[in-house]
């Protein structure tokens, strides 16, 4: 599918066209990468914003379990009679 964008300012045009030589790729390739990344990017972001607030409950559980298995440790000590620290 094509798209015409009209009216885009000469200093726009020479800054895209300078960066699509750094990347040795056409005006055309480059602005179509640029439109591709731009429609996914909405996307994308939502996605990392799962990861990290997965992530975030992970470590929380994490902290809880740790804190548990201490608990279960000193207890298990206790029963054991042990008068020594841990």
């Amino acid at each position: 599918m094509d798209i015409i964008i009209r009216n885009v300012s000469a200093t726009a045009i020479k800054k895209i066209d300078e960066k699509a030589k750094e990347k040795k790729i056409s005006r055309q390739e480059f602005l179509k990468g640029q439109l591709e990344t731009l429609a996914f990017f909405h996307e994308q972001t939502n996605r990392e914003l799962q990861l990290e607030n997965m992530l975030e409950k992970v470590l929380q559980m994490m902290g809880q379990c740790s804190t548990t298995m201490e608990n279960m440790n000193d207890i298990m000590h206790e029963l054991m009679g042990g008068n020594e620290p841990l």
